[in-house]
């Protein structure tokens, strides 16, 4: 799992700068709402954003009076997150995560997740459970598929459908708040992205 990670790891840190290029613009503010909406009144919140790169989501959210702490295995994005939102951001990868027990009311995972080898991924959702708060929620999004695993232009990706996803968190202990897929103005076989909101069981 380290060599497959690594892989992907310096595939993101070779192309850095395209990556930030091509996502700086993209418009997620409906998967924004969708973890505020879970999180309920009150705020601001502390959040943790997964596999942060270069820094949108972390801006976005301070820029909303929330503190965001970003998570990221590339070293490159954490460089970049730090510098354009101004935020702290952890050097942690998906094999060697190190979070505080009980410390976040929110999980943002956008696009994050599906690089997680599914055999590691329980050990991965155990340590997001742990740092959440009671009542906390989880937002993730991972590109659809038929649950093939491997490498996709580079990258260590898992391409999940629904039932499997859903069996997956709830066997973490997570219950389902909603679940949706993007783009929603797009026809079924355009929407490549499951979206999908969780809260922390009792």
């Amino acid at each position: 799992m380290r060599a497959l990670l690594d892989a992907t790891l310096a595939h993101y840190n070779d192309r850095a700068e395209a990556f930030w290029l091509a996502t700086r613009d993209h418009d997620v503010r409906q998967n924004y709402e969708a973890l505020f909406a879970a999180l309920g009144p009150g705020g601001p919140w502390t959040l943790l954003d997964l596999g942060c790169g270069p820094g949108r989501d972390l801006k976005a959210f301070a820029e909303q009076g929330h503190r965001a702490i970003g998570v990221e295995g590339a070293s490159r994005f954490v460089e970049m997150a730090a510098s354009y939102s101004g935020c702290e951001v952890w050097h942690q990868d998906f094999l060697a995560l190190d979070l505080p027990a009980t410390f976040f009311d929110g999980v943002f995972a956008n696009a994050s997740l599906f690089h997680v080898p599914r055999q590691h991924l329980a050990s991965v959702l155990a340590s997001l459970y742990g740092a959440l708060r009671k009542g906390g929620a989880l937002f993730c999004s991972n590109p659809r598929g038929h649950n093939e695993e491997g490498y996709h232009d580079g990258r260590y990706s898992v391409f999940y459908d629904w039932p499997t996803w859903s069996a997956i968190m709830s066997e973490a202990g997570f219950n389902e708040v909603t679940h949706y897929y993007r783009p929603t103005d797009a026809p079924p076989e355009r929407q490549r992205w499951l979206a999908s909101v969780w809260r922390k069981g009792a």
